[in-house]
């Protein structure tokens, strides 16, 4: 096998869609995340007003405590993933930078305007 053999072509394929599917996810889940800490914000503020504390070891402060919590360990896991996943396609993009494979459809022969406008 050579050295500069070209990449296998459906990892290069799959990248781009990868790539902009995880920078997608990603920047919903961040969307998620900042609504999902804002909501978590209000409520501790608004059950603070009445002198109370969110800390509180009651069953009212720790529900208050865990009512987004499985949404945030969800984006937070998703954000990760899709991180992972667009970082790795980026890589694979750059590596394979420059190796794009020909076009099968006009065996290799390079055209110009000349050509494609039949002058």
């Amino acid at each position: 096998m050579e050295d500069n053999a070209a990449p296998h072509p459906s990892l290069t394929k799959i990248a781009r869609p990868a790539l902009i599917a995880g920078v997608v996810i990603a920047v919903v889940c961040i969307g998620l995340l900042i609504i999902i800490f804002a909501l978590d914000s209000f409520n501790a503020a608004t059950y603070s007003v009445a002198g109370k504390s969110v800390n509180d070891a009651t069953d009212e402060a720790q529900g208050i405590r865990e009512l987004y919590s499985g949404a945030r360990t969800g984006g937070i896991i998703t954000l990760v993933i899709s991180g992972i996943v667009a970082i790795a396609a980026a890589v694979v993009l750059y590596l394979n930078r420059g190796n794009a494979p020909l076009d099968e459809d006009d065996g290799g022969e390079d055209y110009d305007l000349d050509d494609l406008t039949g002058r």
